[in-house]
């Protein structure tokens, strides 16, 4: 299999996209939002415009996406110790804002085409936005298959994804002008994309600073990791409890463990233990525990180890 289509694993247990579909992806739509581009302008179209700024969504995510691969696979140095993983998290943030701004500036001028509607050229209008279905659907068969093993690669596959759904919507827009002369239709549409997109670039940037802010990653509650923890046999608390997000899929955890010194398990086993749960249960590949016992008061009674399991 070829290297650039076969996903790996790096040593933190994160997947390597396809980078050879992505490249093609991204060529495919980058190419096709210049043209869209410039037959809204053409065409006095604002839903191809705002399906543009909507492509721009997905070019964004495909070049991020392909961006952090190669960024990613630096290796850490004494000024970043975790290398260059957090990239992915800093232009995700940067194109959350930018496409918030877009988006809302689409909105803005809708408003004033309901006021003061314009002609449309429909039937160019119509058959910019099926060319563009048409680099969507292809896009969504390159991505697919990698979107099943890699987070960057299903995020950048559901942003095409969303914009092939805007795609279908400038087309019935186009046909409603042509059929009805309702050119109403070309901002309604507009809006409606517009409203598509917001919700989603929040969501977008609403994780991405959670990422920058290290809080706990979606999904994961640090009851449950708690209360799974302390479950295994020999545990007895868990305490200074911390999970956080360097990049996306990648998240980290530090905890004290105390443990029952009673018990024949020893101190490699029971680490052993909680790494394993951690690794099944919660996709934690990188954990530092500090191992206590019941009553101990100085440093010489506890054991640290760092695993960094993959």
């Amino acid at each position: 299999m070829d290297s650039a289509t076969k996903a790996e694993k790096d040593d933190h247990g994160i997947a390597a996209a396809p980078e050879r579909s992505l490249r093609w992806a991204l060529f495919l739509t980058g190419t096709f939002l210049i043209a869209e581009v410039v037959g809204g302008i053409a065409t006095n179209s604002l839903a191809l415009l705002s399906d543009a700024a909507h492509m721009f969504t997905d070019v964004a995510a495909l070049a991020i996406a392909l961006l952090a691969i190669r960024v990613g696979k630096r290796p850490a140095d004494q000024q970043r110790t975790f290398g260059y993983a957090r990239f992915e998290i800093l232009a995700a943030t940067f194109n959350a804002v930018l496409l918030f701004l877009v988006a809302l500036y689409i909105l803005w001028e809708a408003v004033d085409r309901f006021r003061t509607p314009a002609p449309v050229q429909s039937t160019a209008m119509m058959v910019i936005a099926a060319l563009g279905l048409i680099v969507n659907v292809i896009s969504m068969r390159l991505l697919q298959a990698g979107s099943k093993k890699s987070l960057n690669v299903k995020g950048a596959y559901l942003e095409v994804w969303s914009d092939m759904l805007g795609s279908i919507g400038v087309l019935a827009a186009g046909a409603i002008i042509q059929f009805t002369g309702w050119t109403l239709a070309d901002p309604i549409i507009a809006v409606l994309i517009g409203f598509w997109v917001l919700p989603r670039t929040w969501a977008l940037l609403k994780d991405s600073l959670n990422v920058l802010l290290e809080g706990v990653p979606s999904g994961l509650a640090l009851s449950k990791v708690e209360s799974e923890v302390r479950a295994i046999p020999g545990v007895v608390a868990v305490h200074d409890l911390h999970v956080w997000t360097v990049s996306s899929g990648k998240a980290l955890l530090t905890a004290h463990v105390v443990r029952d010194g009673t018990t024949g398990v020893s101190d490699a086993a029971l680490l052993t233990a909680v790494r394993t749960r951690l690794k099944d249960l919660f996709d934690v590949h990188h954990a530092t525990l500090e191992l206590e016992r019941v009553g101990a008061i100085t440093p010489a009674d506890s054991v640290d180890e760092t695993i960094d399991h993959s």
